[in-house]
């Protein structure tokens, strides 16, 4: 299993704490500092069953400042916006083989453990 996770983020740790107590069989992936991928996120999103703009963080200051426009761009277009900028993935992810969850809530993450 991988983690994705981002310590600042309260839910990201909250999550992390909940797969501690289960298991201690997985890698952490901290996905702003090490870089993600498009095949990697392709991997993803396939796992969650959701289409790519359904894992945008669309209050990020950083859609404004580079004017993106979410709405009219290619599933393509978006996985390579959030390659260039992580900070816009929805978070915590957690990837097993077959499946992923994003742990919002972070109780979510039960359900693939």
């Amino acid at each position: 299993m991988i983690y994705y996770h981002n310590p600042k983020c309260s839910k990201s740790r909250e999550g992390l704490k909940i797969i501690e107590e289960v298991t201690h069989n997985f890698t952490i992936k901290l996905y702003l500092s090490e870089k993600i991928t498009f095949t990697e996120l392709v991997q993803i999103i396939d796992k969650l069953k959701i289409k790519p703009i359904d894992l945008v963080r669309k209050k990020e200051k950083i859609i404004k400042e580079k004017e993106l426009d979410l709405n009219n761009m290619s599933d393509k277009e978006i996985i390579e916006i959030l390659v260039d900028n992580p900070i816009l993935i929805e978070r915590p992810i957690l990837v097993t083989e077959t499946e992923a969850i994003v742990g919002r809530p972070p109780k979510l993450i039960n359900t693939i453990l």
